[in-house]
């Protein structure tokens, strides 16, 4: 019920959300190189979006800045972390209204079954979760007593083997995805199990 109601609500906002942060990546990266004077009222704007975006741009700034990379194509990096942001988030979101519309079903009809295969469903979930947040971590920086230390300790033995084979590029961590992948492989074989008749 709430996928079919509440859902589409969320992913409205979530997508609106992004077509706004779209909004104002394009206007920094345009500043970025147009660079105007700045004693005049373009020039003010410009420092304003520079402002309200620099907490975003920062971190992309820096990774290109490794590599050699032009500081300025910031705001695409920024942009590229946002939509897989943004699609993730809506897909988690989406999980989240299928596990407990699958559960309550499960519930009202009396299928234990149902209810373990949506439980097991849900708890693969979680992980996808974590190991999306542990992804979000990598710009930021945190300590080991916080939420994300927590994230960290439960991922560590899922993707640290995952890490020797195919290690991080700079910031980016491949292996994560691949590990990604094969939970939606085992939430597909839990839903046809005890789920799909």
């Amino acid at each position: 019920m709430l996928s079919l109601t509440v859902y589409p609500i969320v992913w409205m906002i979530l997508w609106g959300t992004f077509l706004v942060f779209l909004f104002f990546m394009v206007l920094r990266l345009i500043f970025n190189y147009a660079d105007p004077n700045p004693f005049g009222a373009v020039g003010r704007f410009g420092f304003k979006i520079r402002k309200l975006t620099e907490k975003w741009i920062y971190p992309a700034a820096r990774f290109l800045a490794t590599f050699r990379v032009d500081t300025r194509l910031a705001p695409l990096v920024t942009l590229f972390i946002g939509l897989v942001f943004t699609y993730f988030a809506s897909g988690i979101v989406q999980n989240t209204f299928f596990v407990i519309d699958g559960l309550t079903a499960g519930v009202i009809m009396g299928n234990p079954k149902m209810v373990v295969g949506f439980v097991l469903y849900g708890l693969l979930s979680v992980l996808v979760l974590f190991i999306f947040i542990r992804f979000l971590s990598q710009w930021f920086v945190f300590t080991r007593k916080t939420f994300l230390g927590f994230v960290m300790k439960v991922t560590n033995p899922i993707l640290l083997p995952v890490q020797k084979l195919i290690p991080p590029i700079g910031m980016f961590d491949i292996s994560a995805m691949l590990v990604l992948i094969f939970i939606g492989f085992l939430q597909s074989i839990v839903l046809n199990i005890f789920v799909r008749p």
